[in-house]
C-alpha cells in the first residue's frame, strides 16, 4: 500500500518520507496541544477556581466570573502551537504557513477576549471603590473595547492579506469622516462621560431629575452612549449620555449627603379671619407652653411702647397690638424648633408670602432630619396635620374655594 501511495505522490513530486515527517510533526503538535489543554484547564485553572471559591475575598470570585483565566489558557495554547509549528515543520512547508496563519488569528482573537475579560474584572472591582463609584466606568470600558476591537480587526486583516498593519493604518485617515459618522454616538458619549466624571456631575446611585426626558429616579447604569434611570414608578428612562452635558438636569445627591430634605410648603389663610387679639384671646394663648414666653415678652414690649408714646388704646388702630396671624407664625416657628424630626442646624423659618386673591400664604421653610422619602413625607404630613388642627385656636380659617357642601348650606339659609 505504501508503494502505491508513493507512486501516486511521485506524480506530484512529493516524497513519501516528507508526508510521514509532516504527519509525525502534526501528530506531535496535536498531542502536545492536548496535553497542555488538559494541564491548563483541568489542572491550573481548576485548581485556581477551587481556591477562589473557598476564599472569602470577593475579588477572587470576580476574577473567575468573566472566564479570564480560561481565555489566558487558550491564548497560551495558541502560542505553544505556533512555536511547535516553527520547530517541527520545514520553513517551505505550505502546512506550516497555514498553521502559523491560523495561530496568528487565534492569538489576536483570544488576546482581544482576554483584554475584554480583564476590563470587565477591573470595572467590577473599581465600581466597589469610592473613586470608582463617581466615574462612568462602563462607558470608559466600552470605549476601550471599541478601540481594542478596531486594532484587532486591523491585525486580522493584515494577517489574512499578508500585509503590514501600518499599510492599513495609512488608509484609515481617508476614512476618518466615515468613522466619525459611524461612531458619532460613542465618541460623544465618551467625551460626555469624561466630563461627567471629571466634574463629578453624576454617578450610579444618584437621584437624577430631568423633566425633558421624563426622568425622575435613581441612576442604575451609565454606559458609553446611554444613561438608564429607574423612575419612582419603576419604569426605566434611557437618556443619551451627551444630553447630560448639552441639557440641564437636577442631581439630588447633595441633598442626600447633607442629611436633611427641605420642606417648603405654604398654607392659605382667609384674610377676613385676621384680627387683633383681644385680652381674652391673649389670656387663652398664654396657656400654650410653646407660645407662653413669646406672648409674655411681646405683651410687656407692646405695653412699654404704648405707654412711652401715650397711645390712646381705646381705638384699636392706635399703637401696637398683637395679631392672631403674627402669634400663629411665632407659634409655628417654636413648634418646628421643638420638633425632634426637624433638622435644627439648617435653615428654619415661617414666613408670610405676598397675598393673592386666594388668600394670605404662610410658608413653612425647614429641613427634615432624614432624607428617606417615606419618612420625609410622614414628617411633613404630621407637621401640616398639626397646623390645620391648631388654626382655629388662633381664630384663623383656611382659605379655600366654595364646595358643594357650602353651596347647599347657602341654599338652606
Amino acid at each position: 500500500m505504501l508503494e502505491s501511495m508513493a507512486q501516486w505522490l511521485s506524480q506530484y513530486d512529493i516524497e513519501i518520507s516528507q508526508v510521514i515527517h509532516v504527519a509525525e510533526a502534526l501528530g506531535l503538535i496535536m498531542l502536545i496541544a492536548i496535553a497542555i489543554h488538559v494541564l491548563l484547564h483541568r489542572g491550573v485553572v481548576a485548581w485556581l477556581k477551587r481556591h477562589a471559591e473557598q476564599s472569602h475575598a470577593s475579588w477572587r470570585h470576580v476574577l473567575f466570573a468573566g472566564n479570564l483565566f480560561s481565555r489566558i489558557a487558550l491564548l497560551i495554547q495558541g502560542i505553544v502551537i505556533g512555536i511547535q509549528a516553527k520547530w517541527w515543520l520545514s520553513p517551505d512547508s505550505a502546512i506550516r504557513e497555514g498553521i502559523l496563519t491560523f495561530v496568528a488569528l487565534w492569538i489576536v482573537v483570544y488576546a482581544l477576549l482576554t483584554l475584554y475579560s480583564l476590563l470587565n474584572v477591573l470595572e467590577v472591582l473599581l465600581a466597589r471603590t469610592p473613586v470608582g463609584r463617581n466615574m462612568p466606568l462602563k462607558g470608559i470600558a466600552q470605549s476601550l473595547k471599541i478601540i481594542l476591537f478596531i486594532i484587532a480587526a486591523l491585525l486580522v486583516t493584515s494577517v489574512l492579506i499578508g500585509k503590514s498593519p501600518l499599510i492599513l493604518l495609512s488608509g484609515v485617515g481617508a476614512m476618518t469622516a466615515v468613522i466619525m459618522l459611524v461612531f458619532k454616538d460613542p465618541i460623544l458619549g465618551l467625551v460626555a462621560g469624561v466630563q461627567l466624571s471629571a466634574n463629578k456631575m453624576l454617578s450610579v446611585g444618584d437621584w437624577l431629575e430631568m423633566p425633558k426626558y421624563g426622568a425622575d429616579g435613581d441612576v442604575i447604569d451609565i454606559s458609553l452612549t446611554t444613561v438608564k434611570v429607574q423612575n419612582w414608578d419603576k419604569t426605566i428612562t434611557t437618556i443619551p449620555t451627551y444630553a447630560l452635558i448639552s441639557d440641564s438636569f437636577k442631581n439630588w445627591k447633595g441633598m442626600q449627603e447633607s442629611g436633611g430634605r427641605r420642606i417648603k410648603r405654604s398654607v392659605l389663610i382667609d384674610a377676613s379671619s385676621v384680627h387683633f387679639l383681644s385680652e381674652r384671646e391673649i389670656e387663652c394663648l398664654t396657656h400654650a407652653q410653646l407660645l407662653e414666653p413669646y406672648i409674655i415678652q411681646k405683651v410687656e414690649e407692646i405695653t412699654a411702647y404704648n405707654r412711652a408714646h401715650n397711645v390712646d388704646e381705646s381705638y384699636l388702630i392706635n399703637g401696637r397690638r398683637l395679631t392672631n396671624l403674627g402669634s400663629f407664625r411665632a407659634y409655628l416657628e417654636r413648634y418646628l424648633r421643638a420638633h425632634s424630626d426637624v433638622h435644627q442646624q439648617m435653615t428654619l423659618m415661617v414666613r408670610q408670602l405676598a397675598p393673592t386673591h386666594e388668600g394670605i400664604a404662610l410658608e413653612l421653610y425647614c429641613f427634615t432630619a432624614t432624607t428617606v422619602w417615606v419618612e420625609y413625607e410622614r414628617i411633613q404630613s404630621d407637621i401640616f396635620d398639626h397646623l390645620y388642627a391648631v388654626l382655629p385656636e388662633f381664630g384663623l380659617r383656611v382659605s379655600q374655594a366654595p364646595t358643594g357642601s357650602d353651596i347647599r348650606q347657602w341654599q338652606k339659609h
